[in-house]
């Protein structure tokens, strides 16, 4: 094959070229892809919907997304809240909160996150039952970490993620507060096992 010579119209051609190519190949792999990870996302959600109100099974029924952006997951066996918060130290953050009848935190668990390996990641754990910032059976609400007077223990060098979560879970809480106020205004039933 002859080499083209180095002239602008000829590296302008070439460049357009391989984006387009380059642009085809991730369009495609998109494609293919979006399939499976949406259904790995509503697999991830519904075990963390059994997760968070501690359950084997649940029927959800259809959730009911707020104009805070929060998501309710109304189930037979109790009420699942979405959360999100977009400044934790790595960015987003998304948490899975379960509340029992009193609203109380029966369970939680983080969906998403782009916190820092080894430090913030470990929010998965850290406010766990019987783990040093416990919240489980705690009421959601005004949940602060120590460092700004309350009585939940951050996780150790990774405050601005602990704030973030703790966001999130009051965040959850508010969206249920919200949508149980909206019910008795219309004189729906909130259906909380």
């Amino acid at each position: 094959m002859k080499k083209l010579k180095s002239t602008l119209p000829n590296m302008a051609l070439v460049l357009t070229s391989i984006a387009l190519i380059a642009g085809l190949a991730l369009g495609y792999v998109n494609s293919v892809t979006a399939g499976p990870i949406e259904q790995i996302k509503a697999k991830q959600l519904s075990d963390g919907i059994k997760a968070v109100l501690a359950a084997d099974e649940v029927v959800v029924e259809t959730p009911d997304t707020l104009e805070s952006g929060a998501i309710i997951y109304q189930t037979d066996k109790g009420v699942a809240v979405q959360a999100t918060d977009l400044n934790g130290f790595g960015g987003k953050l998304s948490v899975l909160v379960g509340f029992n009848a009193e609203g109380l935190i029966q369970g939680y668990q983080v969906l998403e996150t782009s916190e820092t390996p080894g430090l913030g990641a470990k929010a998965g754990e850290w406010f766990q039952k019987g783990q040093k910032g416990d919240i489980i059976g705690k009421q959601a609400g005004n949940l602060t970490v120590s460092k700004d007077g309350g009585e939940v223990d951050a996780i150790t060098a990774s405050t601005i993620t602990s704030r973030a979560f703790l966001r999130c879970v009051n965040a959850a809480y508010a969206a249920l507060s919200e949508r149980e106020q909206e019910d008795a205004q219309t004189g729906a039933t909130a259906q909380i096992n």
